[in-house]
């Protein structure tokens, strides 16, 4: 199973999803939806960053749930 590194920075208010490793970053494109999509050299998205983002709950703590499903 792939690791999944999710990265909240409180300060900067972005939340980054790394879906492979960072270090194969080639490019980084900007959404017009506030967001960044990371891509390697071959143009697969790697990992995205979301501009502005802010915990809906009310403790301002970012809660991350991992669903394992069945292959069909």
């Amino acid at each position: 199973m792939a690791k999944v590194r999710v990265i909240h920075d409180t300060t900067g208010h972005t939340l980054t999803v790394w879906l492979d490793d960072p270090g194969k970053e080639h490019v980084c494109e900007e959404t017009s939806e506030e967001a960044i999509l990371m891509k390697d050299a071959d143009g697969h998205i790697i990992g995205f960053e979301l501009l502005h983002y802010l915990p809906n709950e009310a403790d301002g703590v970012l809660s991350v749930e991992s669903v394992v499903r069945a292959a069909l």
